[in-house]
């Protein structure tokens, strides 16, 4: 398969490139490294690698940015940015991605545990996690019938980030990369549908 990873240089995304890559033909972008550099928050940008790097086998999301911080410091710029980034620039990769696959081809996003498990301080990521997955099952209803899957894998704490990141997130069990990873391969490599694989 040619799979387009977004967000390939980042912890989880080096992790699953290099695991598909052992199997597939991997395209890594990202705002800032990569075989192709955009943000997907950026539209033209998007649609250019889309119809001009594709088409694509799979179209899958290894990162996003949101607001992690206190509710009564969080500004409308803070709420923007969340949204614009890692909720809407997947919901647009969706929108524009599924009139560049074929019938077979499979799209996955990602989204995280504060859909289900909140922390202190994770509002706007809490928000942004539950939009994602709500898209994600309402959304794989329409692209079935055209042969598209669309998953999205919500992972908790991740390992590497657990020594900075751990005192934020009390009572979580870190979780291996090995089964993270293993969440995306069941959508990529599977033949699920419309499932949040949730990683926890």
């Amino acid at each position: 398969m040619k799979i387009l990873i977004i967000g390939a240089s980042g912890i989880l995304g080096s992790y699953l490139t290099e695991e598909l890559s052992k199997r597939h033909e991997v395209i890594t972008a990202g705002r800032n490294s990569g075989d192709v550099r955009f943000d997907m928050s950026d539209t033209k940008a998007l649609t250019d690698v889309l119809e001009n790097k594709g088409p694509f086998d799979a179209i899958t999301v290894a990162a996003g940015h949101a607001y992690f911080g206190a509710l009564d410091g969080m500004t409308e710029e803070n709420l923007i940015e969340s949204l614009n980034s890692k909720l809407l620039g997947q919901v647009k990769l969706v929108l524009y991605g599924q009139h560049t696959l074929s019938r077979g081809s499979s799209i996955t996003l990602i989204s995280g545990i504060l859909a289900d498990d909140p922390v202190d301080k994770s509002s706007a990521l809490a928000m942004v996690n539950g939009g994602i997955n709500a898209f994600v099952k309402a959304a794989s209803r329409e692209l079935a019938p055209r042969g598209i899957r669309l998953n999205v894998v919500s992972p908790g704490l991740v390992e590497p980030s657990a020594a900075n990141l751990g005192p934020l997130f009390p009572g979580h069990v870190p979780v291996s990369m090995k089964r993270v990873v293993a969440g995306y391969l069941k959508s990529i490599e599977g033949n699920i549908n419309g499932e949040v694989i949730r990683v926890q």
